[in-house]
């Protein structure tokens, strides 16, 4: 393909040290998994005790005894969950996982509110009601020389398309068969920010969670607060699709 070609002739390398931010659905307060199967606290404990019983490790601790449960937990949520959950996205045609991380919290708030106004609450007919959703943004350390697309977008605008993934899913396909661990591009939602997309989970590494946020649905804008009741960014919803 003479497009890809060209695409491909021109790469360079980003040699990348540094934390990524990955933006998730989760709760503000943790939920006990068990608590609706019985009121007994110590029935929880021993359901707790067979789940991790028969849970194979994400990887080995120094002090397993200490750390394995919480370093489980924070590796699933932060790393793990695309890779074992594949879904379509810009880079795959969900045939295979691809992780998105984003250089500053901000720009994950962008490029999640889309997908979350876009592609949950429209599509369920809730675009118009007051809708609140809780979310955690972790540090995830990333490791890797990722091929550098920041230079190719304005040749290949399809890789930054606000909503037809086509080109974008055909060089994921190529990088996810020829074992590439992942890329740098702008961000399509935020100008001035930058994603990855990586194919390769073993780059990246040490989640730690950055901070908790709420995004509030109301009157035509996503308002985004860090600490509850207070504001810290307001999006409107009419520029969410649009390309940047």
């Amino acid at each position: 393909m003479k497009i890809m070609k060209s695409l491909f002739a021109h790469l360079a390398l980003a040699d990348i040290h540094r934390d990524m931010a990955r933006n998730i659905v989760s709760l503000r307060q943790s939920q006990d998994l068990f608590n609706d199967l019985t009121d007994d606290p110590a029935e929880w404990r021993l359901a707790q005790k067979v789940e991790d019983d028969v849970k194979p490790p994400l990887y080995r601790s120094p002090t397993p005894a200490i750390d394995r449960p919480f370093e489980d937990a924070a590796w699933f949520n932060a790393i793990g969950w695309p890779f074992r959950h594949w879904q379509a996205s810009r880079f795959s045609d969900g045939s295979y996982g691809v992780w998105y991380g984003s250089d500053t919290v901000e720009t994950s708030v962008h490029e999640s509110a889309y997908h979350w106004f876009h592609g949950l609450l429209s599509d369920a007919g809730f675009e118009h009601e007051p809708v609140v959703a809780e979310r955690k943004v972790y540090s995830v350390a990333c490791r890797a020389a990722l091929l550098d697309f920041r230079q190719a977008t304005t040749e290949h605008p399809g890789l930054l398309h606000p909503s037809d993934y086509t080109f974008a899913q055909t060089v994921g396909a190529r990088l996810h068969q020829e074992g590439h661990p992942g890329i740098l591009i702008q961000s399509v939602r935020r100008p001035e920010g930058e994603n990855v997309a990586i194919f390769n989970p073993g780059v990246l590494s040490n989640p730690r969670l950055n901070c908790q946020l709420t995004y509030r649905l109301d009157g035509g804008r996503v308002i985004v607060e860090k600490q509850p009741g207070k504001p810290w960014l307001k999006l409107d919803t009419a520029a969410l699709g649009r390309a940047m």
